[in-house]
């Protein structure tokens, strides 16, 4: 008996019905643990069910497990965390600075460590799947009960795009035939495209639970990326830069019949919307909201931004209206302005029959 608790515990979903007609979802990335973090003020003011990190939560740079959880134990003493902790559900996914090092992937030394400190700083339960299987991939469904007393599911799938990626192709300048004097790249580039199709983002475990997950029921459903999702290639990180991978992801919801699907990512240090539109596929929109802390004075080439960038410090908010079917999404700046509305049905997030 003792056995299948357990094991319906490390299987099972946070599956809560909440009896409420829309959804709030913030989420931000890149958050430095010296700064004072009173943007999480503001998150907390917009009254959130949900807060997302996406990465770069804290800033840790090195190769030392104590250094790494002396910067985690700064950020838990802020006050600002600690408001928006007592405030609202957390998920969390990494990206390479709380992973590690910058732009490090599967061959970081300290992959083990640093797995341990992210899941114990988030309070992850000790019979979670997270802490029985390699890398810090993760899914999550919530019910909502609406008047009719029907119900809307919520699925969330928070990716793990560090313990398994492969190697990145730097940047040669002079082997490179393709982008060089191109005006869109003015500035110093690091990365190129792979075309080694055995190279992976979410190594193959993941892919075979991510398969499974998007054959899950859902009303809406959210992918938590680490890094940008819908961009065009801009020598920086992100999924443009395994472009096999980014079919793979296209190919894949389309084989699951995986609808009304929407990514949101970090990373940048500026944020944006972008709509990739492929043909007999409907429209993956991709939010970025990046930096909570952090920032950069221009934003790169992306063919498919459809909104922004806005390039002062931010937070994305999505609200799910499961009345009227509909999604609006939205970016807020660090001084209370919203930047960035958009708002589409759920419909449009549907194959052709």
């Amino acid at each position: 008996m003792k056995f299948t608790v357990i094991l319906f515990l490390l299987i099972a979903h946070c599956d809560i019905v909440f009896s409420q007609e829309q959804v709030k979802i913030a989420f931000g990335s890149c958050s430095h643990q010296n700064d004072s973090l009173f943007i999480l003020n503001d998150v907390v003011a917009h009254t959130p069910d949900f807060f997302v990190f996406l990465g770069d939560n804290i800033y840790a740079d090195t190769r030392n497990k104590d250094t790494l959880k002396s910067k985690y134990d700064f950020l838990a003493k802020k006050s600002a965390y600690k408001n928006l902790k007592s405030s609202t559900k957390i998920l969390a996914t990494w990206d390479d600075h709380d992973y590690g090092m910058d732009d490090v992937g599967k061959y970081f030394e300290l992959k083990k460590e640093s797995k341990e400190l992210f899941l114990k700083f988030f309070e992850e339960p000790k019979l979670s799947m997270r802490r029985f299987r390699e890398g810090i991939y993760t899914s999550y469904i919530y019910q909502f009960r609406q008047k009719d007393n029907s119900i809307k599911k919520l699925q969330f799938l928070i990716l793990d795009e560090r313990t398994f990626r492969s190697d990145l192709k730097i940047y040669d300048r002079k082997s490179d035939t393709i982008y060089k004097g191109n005006p869109a790249f003015f500035y110093h580039m690091d990365y190129l495209p792979i075309e080694d199709t055995d190279s992976t983002i979410l190594g193959q475990e993941q892919w075979l639970w991510l398969e499974d997950e998007l054959k899950k029921e859902a009303d809406f459903r959210i992918i938590c990326s680490g890094t940008q999702f819908g961009v065009t290639y801009n020598s920086y990180e992100s999924w443009a830069n395994f472009p096999h991978e980014q079919k793979k992801m296209l190919d894949l919801i389309q084989k699951t019949k995986a609808e009304n699907l929407v990514f949101i990512s970090g990373d940048s240090h500026y944020s944006e919307i972008s709509k990739f539109s492929v043909e007999n596929h409907y429209p993956i929109f991709d939010i970025t909201s990046s930096g909570l802390t952090e920032k950069v004075n221009f934003a790169t080439s992306n063919l498919n931004r459809i909104e922004g960038p806005v390039l002062d410090n931010n937070f994305g908010l999505l609200t799910v209206n499961w009345a009227l079917d509909q999604v609006k999404m939205e970016i807020w700046d660090e001084f209370q302005n919203q930047r960035i509305e958009y708002t589409f049905s759920l419909e449009e997030l549907k194959f052709m029959k």
